[in-house]
């Protein structure tokens, strides 16, 4: 699980390391910086009063003692004075320099929050960006989980313009759903999300309208099996499973193993259970992840996830916000990981 955006309280996580926000004394502070002291007991004071402080843009390690986690990294970011005093350049190096030192000392599992963002005034926007965009270079080269935690989500903001586009693309697509007959947003909870249960919900669909099941009633066409055919039959017509074609289109797209499961925001033992076992059967938030990686198109895409027993449903708000990076062709998984955060929604690939 290489990156997470999560909601949480940092001082909690069993970790390596979590990333301190401290102020140039590390002597402690407000905010998380008072928080983590508070959580660590008073022998975290004792050790960084010997490390002399820490300048803006560089970091430190010491013991967790009471936290759950193994180490703290104390790291200094940028107070905001309008964007003109390199203020984004020491904000990147925070993001490093507290990666490099979590390399050196071989660290697996490292949890941030998000620096400068508080009490400094770095625009929260800006500074999210910034994060995002350190933490994913740094494990383009390097295997390591990260998390960035997000304590409320105040605190959490992505671009206005894209909100909206999204809401309207949500709106329009929840609207065309609507004038299906008898297959309104309404219903939405009912409908299947994949081949397996498509029997089950012509079940379900008749017992609601008061019919028989053997009544010829207009279903989802992509949910009906014929009633000749068993589920075996259909799966067995089928010309290869999901592990096979996976594999083909890697193939076809020019891509390594590596590039492949980072992009999709996986580690290398998910990947390597996928390419050992043709049978092997994927989440759909997986098969999503590997589909952005791979940058299928919207078509492309529900062949993928058809081949894993699963399809996009237009009841899903979860499913047209993906939708919408789909047909926009944005195969930037994280851009769309925060965005299903905002949403509320489970974010894809870790």
């Amino acid at each position: 699980m290489p990156f997470q955006i999560i909601l949480g309280d940092i001082t909690t996580l069993k970790v390596d390391a979590i990333v301190n926000a401290a102020n140039n004394s590390l002597l402690g502070g407000g905010g998380v910086d008072g928080a983590i002291h508070k959580a660590a007991g008073p022998k975290l004071l004792e050790e960084c009063r010997t490390l002399k402080g820490c300048a803006t843009g560089d970091a430190k390690i010491t013991k967790g003692y009471k936290l759950p986690a193994r180490y703290v990294i104390h790291t200094v970011g940028p107070i905001w004075e309008g964007g003109h005093k390199k203020e984004e350049e020491l904000l990147r190096s925070a993001y490093r320099r507290s990666l490099e030192v979590a390399k050196e000392h071989k660290l697996e599992t490292v949890a941030f929050s998000l620096i400068s963002s508080g009490a400094y005034g770095y625009p929260k926007d800006q500074a999210l960006e910034i994060a995002v965009s350190e933490i994913t270079s740094f494990l383009e080269e390097h295997e390591m989980t990260v998390f960035l935690v997000i304590f409320d989500r105040a605190s959490f903001h992505i671009s206005k313009t894209m909100v909206k586009q999204i809401n309207d693309y949500v709106k329009k697509k929840y609207l065309a759903a609507e004038e299906v007959p008898g297959d309104s947003i309404e219903n939405a909870s009912n409908r299947p999300t994949s081949i397996k249960e498509g029997h089950r919900y012509r079940n379900l669909e008749a017992e609601r309208r008061g019919m028989r099941e053997d009544d010829k009633t207009p279903h989802p066409r992509e949910f009906i099996i014929e009633e000749s055919r068993s589920l075996e039959d259909f799966l067995n017509d089928q010309e290869d499973t999901f592990s096979v074609h996976l594999l083909q289109l890697i193939d076809e797209k020019g891509k390594s193993d590596v590039e492949v499961y980072k992009r999709a925001n996986i580690d290398r033992k998910l990947f390597s259970k996928i390419r050992s076992n043709p049978n092997y059967q994927p989440s759909k938030a997986t098969v999503l992840a590997l589909a952005i990686s791979l940058k299928l198109s919207l078509r492309e895409t529900r062949g993928l996830l058809r081949r894993a027993g699963y399809a996009l449903s237009p009841a899903s708000r979860s499913d047209l916000i993906i939708e919408f990076f789909l047909s926009n062709e944005i195969y930037d998984i994280h851009k769309i990981n925060e965005a299903l955060f905002y949403f509320k929604e489970s974010l894809l690939g870790a």
